[in-house]
């Protein structure tokens, strides 16, 4: 008996990587042996090709063009998935150790955030486990928010512990961070309430290799001398993404994904 399947007859259940619509995959296979007539294929092009800089430009605009991204923030792909932002962000957002930041636990990914971001930041937990866990987020007057914190970060839906925020916490003033990785495109998300909003794009809109950042223009520059160059936001904004070799195929695969949902009536359509 045969083990092989066919690809119309299989229902992929990963939480990611997640499965990539059928257009995309076979428009991505005709690309991967000649990209638009050039001879060579789209894993081959030269992050410094002119073919290259309008799919990276491109993907930006498309990404802005989704998400109604107010013209005062910038968007920016780096590399390292979730798991690196984990770090970039204490380190661009707060001036040092001794900055505290505040942290929702609501599951296992806001768990590994704020146990990186220990390393860099006084972490306080907004929520305590007495209030519910993994199960459940509890009432705004129940939360133990730091006045002046250098940020509040929040996961919007954790995978393994199944807990969503309908909307973004209200934490006033507060720069406020998001992982949207899981629903990132799913939902209408309102940008202007966040300072960062970041989203490894194997979740759902591609393949591993590539983090969409969308970070507020005026947060900008303020890192700590000490962050390594390739998380350094301003640096990533200033070289439109590309100071050093950009994930290509990553990049290019998060393009056909965006034209897809575009395609099919944008974020609020789907």
């Amino acid at each position: 008996m045969s083990l092989t399947r066919k690809r119309e007859n299989t229902i992929n259940f990963s939480p990611g990587p997640a499965a990539l619509p059928d257009e995309v995959v076979r428009e991505a296979r005709e690309n991967v042996m000649n990209y638009k007539g050039l001879g060579l294929g789209v894993m081959e092009l030269s992050h410094r090709s002119p073919e290259y800089t309008a799919l990276n430009l491109q993907t930006q605009d498309l990404l802005r063009s989704l998400l109604h991204i107010p013209s005062n923030y910038q968007v920016l792909f780096q590399q390292g998935g979730g798991t690196a932002q984990f770090a970039a962000i204490p380190l661009n957002l707060t001036p040092s150790e001794d900055t505290t930041a505040d942290y929702f636990i609501t599951g296992m990914w806001s768990q590994k955030a704020a146990k990186e971001g220990e390393k860099f930041v006084k972490v306080n937990h907004v929520l305590s486990k007495a209030d519910g866990g993994y199960m459940t987020i509890p009432e705004q007057s129940q939360w133990n928010l730091t006045p002046g914190a250098g940020f509040v970060y929040y996961c919007a839906n954790e995978t393994v512990h199944g807990v969503e925020f309908p909307e973004p916490p209200d934490v006033g003033s507060v720069p406020l961070v998001c992982d949207a990785s899981s629903n990132f495109l799913t939902r209408p998300i309102d940008i202007a309430k966040h300072a960062v909003v970041y989203a490894g794009a194997q979740k759902n809109v591609g393949c591993a290799g590539v983090t969409v950042v969308i970070v507020r223009e005026d947060l900008l520059g303020k890192c700590r001398p000490y962050t390594p160059v390739v998380l350094d936001y301003a640096v990533t904004a200033k070289a439109k993404s590309v100071y050093n070799t950009p994930p290509v195929w990553s990049v290019y695969i998060l393009n056909l994904v965006l034209k897809w949902i575009q395609k099919h009536g944008g974020v609020e359509g789907i």
